[in-house]
């Protein structure tokens, strides 16, 4: 028989006699003897499967779970833990003789149970990361992971740990905490004057030249993002992409171009050596022509800086021709799709919306005729985003983006990046590629915050709102401090070496400089349920009463002018986000859900399907319910697209880390002009920064094209009507919240 777990006082409140338990799932939930019972029945099947015997039954599952239970009182714990609870058990398991069931209960840096679920495509973050695919890679990068992530939680300090665990913060890409810093957005100058080094010390991997070809900087190009994910946890962009690129295609014909840009995207489509066998995640910001920034500067290709002294003088802004070109190549083969007719998913093309280009180059047009105006090109985007939705938007048109007076980007998912020229004593000498200076913009990592539990918290009162969420922004920067330390022990054992790599300069022999100013790199803290948040606290969401966007606004402004603060005070740049991790929302909900202080509060704000959730409570954690993601209004919000892009738009220079706005098109396919029209006045009426239209598609492997067959109505429970059905390798939060 199972002990009691909980004692009533004399005033009759029910309180825990057992210690509450730190699951390695990333809970802290109180204890449950009935657990032990379920886990013993379930693992032990596996030794049906491995040796031919019979599981566990019922009796002995009990009288095992009794035992561990007895012999954690007799040791006094404050707490536990689920991997000290497992040993315990074994050690019983053992006395009992009962080594074959003690063998697939045992850890081998993970339950065998769960190493086993992990094989056949179930189990742990099965559904966690859409781009992963069922493959043995994937299996093992997942077993990586697990290990990973519970190493990191034990390293750090418990206090920062049981933040993660129990739902106040989340530290993405945990099982990289120790290894790696987050994302990075590439100069491809870098590699067309040193050339490629893949391992980036040369022992181990051939080391090239710089590109002579256009083919060889093509190949350049997509190895050295390739190369890049061994050393970061995110994804790898470049900046300015065509600029660059346009010297090696002097002269050349359009359809030579065109082939070009195929093996472009065909290479970084076909490429699975990403992190778990994936795809490489990249992306490529894109201008329809030369930016004025970029016009007067001396071209860097060929292992020369083409200045008028080390070599003749040739500036971008002579490539004019050859980048309206390209543009047009990657558009019409992005418009293509592959054999089947699919769309690629990589590299995410970043349609720059830039000053430069809002009005057309009359003169030049003229000139040549033959070539395609910055609009012809700009609406090739709207016809590939009515196609497949595959462009994302960087608006450089609102002030706060400082177009024409920095570098900017949006890179990732929706992290932005900037170096502005009064802020970056180096960024002439940067533009100019002296000494072998270049950009380098990414982040170390994120931390995101729950800030509807922030308002569980607060009472109702507002100071101790703006505390409770400054405080979580301090347990944040301990974190980032963590890792910097970390890491700091890695660059120093050479654990990084693409990152910090200095090729042989082919000018003069000596080693190059650094690849990654890693003294650059910001810290991103993630903003997750602000919608939630002011709903707790107003009783309406963001789009049903001004009282409830007031107070919105004024909480991300605390929290901005605090970022600024804990910058200044700490030393590092910190950026606050809209982080596109939507397992975040999920993860988020359910903590409060777990946890029976906020319980009562978060099922009245939580979105997406709480009945069923409450239901399925206790059998898994994969619950169909979310926080609403960053700044946004609620996916299932019933008001216009102009009302939605009106509030949203008052956050994006609040949110300075990246933010983005959807604009979902269902199934429809729009047309391109209408789309563009209303884009343009998007970006010149609004401060939007970063936006995308998102076109469900489905595609069927029997038929090897566009799935046109009879439409699946979608479950009324679906917040909006536009979500895309979830797919094999999403949560159920997931496919609820983000289309």
């Amino acid at each position: 028989m199972v002990l009691k777990s909980r004692q009533t006082t004399l005033d009759g409140l029910a309180i825990p006699t057992m210690p509450s338990v730190r699951t390695s799932e990333g809970h802290i939930l109180e204890w449950d003897a009935d657990l032990i019972v379920r886990q013993i029945l379930t693992e032990t099947q596996l030794v049906e499967t491995f040796y031919g015997a019979t599981g566990a039954d019922s009796t002995i599952a009990h009288e095992i779970a009794t035992l561990v239970e007895e012999r954690i009182r007799r040791l006094s714990l404050k707490t536990l833990s689920g991997p000290l609870i497992r040993e315990i058990a074994n050690i019983i398991l053992l006395e009992k003789g009962l080594i074959q069931y003690r063998n697939v209960c045992t850890r081998v840096g993970t339950p065998v149970y769960d190493a086993h679920q992990i094989d056949v495509g179930q189990g742990f973050e099965a559904k966690d990361n859409a781009n992963l695919q069922d493959n043995a890679e994937t299996s093992h990068k997942k077993k990586a992971d697990k290990i990973s992530k519970e190493q990191y939680l034990l390293q750090l300090p418990p206090h920062l740990a049981d933040l993660h665990l129990c739902g106040d913060i989340h530290i993405h890409d945990l099982e990289y905490f120790g290894t790696r810093p987050f994302c990075q957005d590439w100069d491809l100058r870098y590699f067309f004057y040193y050339g490629l080094m893949p391992d980036g010390n040369g022992t181990k991997a051939s080391v090239a030249g710089p590109a002579k070809r256009a083919e060889v900087a093509i190949l350049h190009a997509v190895k050295a993002l390739g190369s890049a994910q061994t050393n970061f946890a995110g994804g790898q962009g470049y900046y300015n992409f065509l600029t660059f690129l346009a010297p090696f295609f002097e002269g050349w014909h359009y359809e030579d171009i065109i082939q070009m840009m195929q093996m472009f995207v065909y290479e970084m489509t076909q490429m699975m050596v990403a992190r778990g066998g994936q795809l490489v995640f990249s992306s490529v910001q894109l201008s329809p022509g030369v930016p004025t920034l970029w016009r007067d500067k001396p071209c860097v290709y060929r292992g020369r800086v083409w200045d008028g002294k080390r070599a003749p003088l040739r500036t971008y802004g002579e490539f004019e021709r050859e980048v309206r070109l390209l543009f047009k190549a990657m558009m019409e083969v992005m418009l293509q799709g592959d054999y089947w007719g699919k769309p690629f998913n990589f590299p995410k093309p970043e349609i720059s919306i830039e000053p430069d280009f809002m009005h057309e180059d009359e003169a030049y047009n003229t000139a040549h005729p033959e070539l395609p105006t910055y609009n012809d090109l700009y609406l090739l985007t709207f016809e590939l985003a009515s196609k497949f939705g595959t462009p994302y938007y960087d608006n450089q048109l609102p002030a706060y983006r400082g177009a024409g007076q920095g570098i900017s980007c949006y890179q990732c998912c929706a992290y932005q990046f900037s170096t502005l020229a009064d802020e970056d004593d180096l960024f002439d000498k940067k533009l100019f590629f002296e000494d072998g200076l270049h950009f380098s913009m990414g982040s170390w990592g994120v931390v995101s915050l729950n800030c509807p539990r922030a308002g569980y918290r607060a009472e109702g009162d507002l100071n101790r709102l703006f505390a409770e969420l400054k405080s979580l922004m301090d347990g944040a920067v301990e974190v980032f401090k963590i890792k910097r330390r970390w890491m700091e022990l890695i660059r120093s054992t050479g654990r990084m070496p693409f990152a910090m790599q200095r090729p042989k300069d082919p000018e003069s022999g000596d080693r190059g400089t650094i690849a990654v100013d890693l003294e650059g790199l910001v810290y991103t803290i993630g903003v997750v349920g602000l919608n939630e948040l002011v709903e707790h606290m107003t009783g309406s969401q963001l789009h049903e009463s001004d009282q409830a966007l007031r107070l919105a606004v004024r909480t991300m402004t605390e929290m901005e002018l605090y970022g600024k603060e804990l910058s200044k005070m700490h030393g590092m740049t910190i950026a606050l986000a809209r982080t596109p991790a939507e397992t975040t929302c999920q993860r988020f909900a359910v903590s409060d859900l777990l946890n029976r202080s906020y319980r009562d509060h978060a099922v009245k704000v939580i979105k997406g399907n709480i009945t069923s959730g409450l239901q399925q409570l206790g059998t898994t954690r994969n619950l169909p319910v979310y926080y609403t993601n960053g700044t946004h209004v609620a996916p299932g919000a019933d008001i216009s697209l102009a009302r939605r892009a009106e509030i949203e738009h008052i956050f994006f220079p609040i949110v300075d880390g990246g933010n983005i706005f959807h604009i979902w098109l269902g199934e429809a396919r729009p047309d391109p002009r209408g789309l563009m029209e209303m884009a343009m006045k998007l970006c010149k009426n609004t401060q939007i920064g970063y936006f995308a239209f998102t076109r469900d598609l489905t595609v069927s492997l029997h038929q090897f094209q566009e799935y046109k067959g009879e439409k699946k109505g979608i479950p009324a429970w679906v917040p909006d009507a536009s979500a895309k059905r979830q797919t094999d390798n999403e949560s159920a939060g997931e496919s609820l919240a983000f289309p």
